[in-house]
């Protein structure tokens, strides 16, 4: 079919990572082809970016979004609709009859990352960690209490990458909810374990159950910290299985 591959399957427990480099995506011939794909309002918002990197990587985000998509359902990747929750984050609006699919797009300076599931809420971060440099003041204020004195705690060549694994996982389940910073961060905590899976635990101010979320956390260049948030439909019994891909859309 013209603009994508042959649908393949989207079993209920499997989640897919699709993550593009933009530089691996920026001959004229594959940016007018994103172009073609993209609605007149998506258009009209990446051309609103100042600076010319603000508009590659609109364009290319929503070209990820749209060609992810695509391999899961059959539905050209230009007939997408998308519509906005009460919170503004992106939803599937059509078209009609389309599989019930569930996305969530993150992207940094050199790297893109969306994340698609079947039925199940997802979310997804992906940071450049060399941006930020007051790290344990933005921790003391944003952080949970725990956070923050494990952050402090940790000697000063390791609270780097410490804090932006923090970050990521906070901003995937953030955006796994879909209620942006009505949530507060310091409201829950992140847990990190050697060779295991991160978990999370609740304040009293955020009714949430800590079984309902997997996590998973990893580097994917020396300067990009990645993290995803998967809702467990059945409890920490709930398979879900993680696929990474390495892509660049219609290549």
């Amino acid at each position: 079919m013209r603009g994508r591959t042959v649908t393949e399957t989207l079993a209920e427990g499997d989640v897919h990572v699709l993550s593009l480099r933009p530089e691996e995506a920026e001959s004229p011939d594959l940016l007018a082809r994103y172009q073609a794909l993209l609605s007149g309002e998506e258009r009209a918002r990446c051309a609103r970016y100042v600076f010319p990197a603000g508009r590659l990587q609109c364009l290319l985000g929503q070209a990820l979004v749209r060609t992810s998509l695509s391999r899961f359902a059959d539905v050209e990747p230009a007939a997408w609709t998308f519509e906005k929750n009460p919170w503004g984050r992106p939803e599937i609006s059509g078209p009609a009859g389309a599989p019930r699919l569930r996305f969530n797009l993150s992207h940094a300076d050199g790297w893109l990352t969306c994340v698609v599931a079947r039925d199940r809420e997802v979310g997804i971060d992906v940071e450049d960690i060399t941006r930020v440099s007051e790290l344990v003041e933005i921790a003391r204020r944003y952080f949970s209490p725990s956070e923050a004195q494990t952050l402090e705690a940790l000697p000063p060549e390791r609270q780097r990458a410490r804090f932006f694994e923090y970050w990521t996982l906070k901003e995937s389940y953030i955006k796994a909810r879909g209620q942006g910073l009505s949530l507060p961060l310091g409201g829950f905590t992140l847990l990190l374990h050697e060779g295991e899976s991160p978990t999370i635990t609740f304040g009293a101010e955020i009714a949430d159950r800590t079984d309902r979320w997997r996590f998973e956390l990893w580097h994917p260049s020396p300067r990009h910290t990645l993290s995803v948030c998967i809702e467990r439909r059945a409890g920490a019994d709930d398979p879900i299985v993680i696929y990474r891909h390495q892509v660049v859309p219609l290549a």
